[in-house]
């Protein structure tokens, strides 16, 4: 399984931004705004809680099994494999819903926060793209947690 990058996902966020602000945009001129829902920053930062409490959970159990307690449960290779691809996409969808909102958040600060409405979508998109971030650091985090150490002894090994 390859390492996340974090290059792609600030490519990721970008992109979706650049093409959120210019349709935000658009679709402004167009008529009225869709509404940046209230949920966006709760959904986030609740699965951005799961990661973080998945990665506390299985460092606790890889930090047992490493010191040899007594009754400590091993961390299943299956298990772990599924919570990193969990961090994953979850990183790179979270990537992408924030740079959208970045960039809907960005066209409404330029765009004026005269009526409360808009100040209010402002802040939620605001806030979306804080536990965005928080996603992607969790699942980084889950990720680092989950990594195999790098074996050395592949370098001097001879073919049997």
């Amino acid at each position: 399984m390859k390492q996340l990058h974090i290059k792609v996902l600030v490519g990721l966020f970008l992109a979706a931004g650049a093409l959120a602000w210019a349709g935000a945009r658009l679709w402004d001129s167009l008529g009225t705004l869709p509404r940046v829902p209230v949920a966006a920053p709760i959904v986030l930062a609740l699965i951005a809680a799961v990661l973080t409490a998945t990665a506390l959970s299985i460092r606790s159990r890889l930090r047992a099994q490493r010191e040899r307690r007594e009754g400590a449960k091993g961390v299943d290779p299956l298990v772990a494999a599924r919570a990193v691809v969990f961090g994953q996409a979850s990183a790179l969808v979270a990537a992408l819903v924030a740079g959208l909102y970045g960039g809907v958040g960005i066209f409404l600060l330029t765009a004026g926060l005269d009526v409360a409405t808009r100040r209010d979508q402002a802040i939620y998109a605001g806030f979306s793209v804080l536990a965005g971030a928080a996603v992607v650091a969790a699942a980084l985090f889950l990720e680092r947690i989950c990594k195999l150490p790098e074996d050395d002894d592949h370098a001097g090994a001879t073919p049997a």
